[in-house]
């Protein structure tokens, strides 16, 4: 995950956009702030074209199994025992549009590239990064954009300095590219060395910073301004979002006729409005992009 947008995200949020599937969906239920308004959009349909692009076993199925792990408010995330989330709205989204359903199988993070590539996942969504070490195994299709962001306690009382890590106590989650950040910029700091806390959750490396316990939270910008706006009065960004770089879904290599088919559903989404809908539901209509691509360079 990195989970990778460039600017601040805006602060008001639609609260009910209606997104119909045969009839209207209601994508309410982010938990975040709500407004009144609402916008209405026509229903979703599958495109048969798409539909002939996909797999024969998905096809045969009628069925996109997708592996995610659900610990990345508000990207994916638990309410209860069903995951929820902008990842969870927009592939849901991509699965009407190509005529399947997605059913969605929970994972450890570090887990989802090998289950894609023993088959167990015909993809994977879970605000992952696309670099070019991913791109050499797998095909990645993007559909947000996302920079990395810090986050500190109301006021900075530690003085903290954006981008001077060492000798700081700093909270991500494991397998994201912050951590890998700060691995790397351990060897710069002699003996001034961070104390990195790796948490399989995300919600444990907020809370270990709302709590004291971390001096610094190292996010995609989605999650830390999300934590921000949740902890209000408590945790506040530091700087900019900076490293911008596209999410992209997952699929294997020898499925390149389903990562084609992903792309032109998600500008199908984008030509219909669902796909802004969607992104402004969770609030992260800085994030969104105008041209999908199958490994962006």
């Amino acid at each position: 995950m990195k989970r990778p947008a460039g600017a601040a995200l805006a602060v008001s949020v639609i609260s009910t956009v209606l997104v119909a599937s045969g009839c209207a969906t209601n994508l309410s239920g982010s938990g975040l702030p709500t407004s009144s308004s609402s916008v209405s959009l026509a229903p979703i349909t599958a495109d048969q074209a798409l539909f002939a692009k996909l797999p024969a076993r998905v096809q045969s199925n009628k069925k996109l199994v997708v592996g995610t792990s659900p610990t990345y408010k508000p990207v994916e995330f638990l309410e209860g025992e069903k995951v929820s989330g902008l990842d969870i709205d927009l592939f849901d989204a991509v699965g009407e549009r190509l005529g399947v359903e997605v059913e969605w199988k929970q994972s450890q993070f570090d887990q989802i590239l090998i289950g894609i590539q023993a088959k167990k996942y015909d993809a994977g969504v879970s605000a992952f990064t696309v670099t070019p070490e991913r791109t050499k195994t797998v095909n990645m299709v993007s559909y947000l954009s996302a920079g990395s962001l810090w986050t500190v306690q109301k006021g900075n009382p530690k003085k903290v300095e954006a981008g001077k890590p060492c000798g700081l106590t700093v909270a991500v989650q494991t397998g994201v590219v912050q951590e890998m950040e700060m691995k790397a910029a351990q060897s710069k700091c002699g003996d001034n060395k961070i104390n990195l806390l790796s948490f399989s959750d995300q919600g444990e490396a907020t809370a270990a910073l709302v709590t004291g316990r971390a001096q610094v939270m190292a996010a995609d910008s989605p999650i830390a301004l999300y934590a921000a706006k949740m902890n209000e009065g408590t945790i506040e960004q530091l700087g900019e979002p900076y490293d911008a770089a596209p999410y992209g879904a997952v699929v294997r290599k020898e499925d390149a006729e389903l990562a084609d088919a992903m792309k032109d559903a998600l500008e199908d989404l984008k030509e219909s409005g669902h796909y802004d809908a969607i992104l402004a539901k969770w609030n992260q209509n800085d994030g969104a992009i105008d041209a999908f691509e199958v490994n962006p360079s």
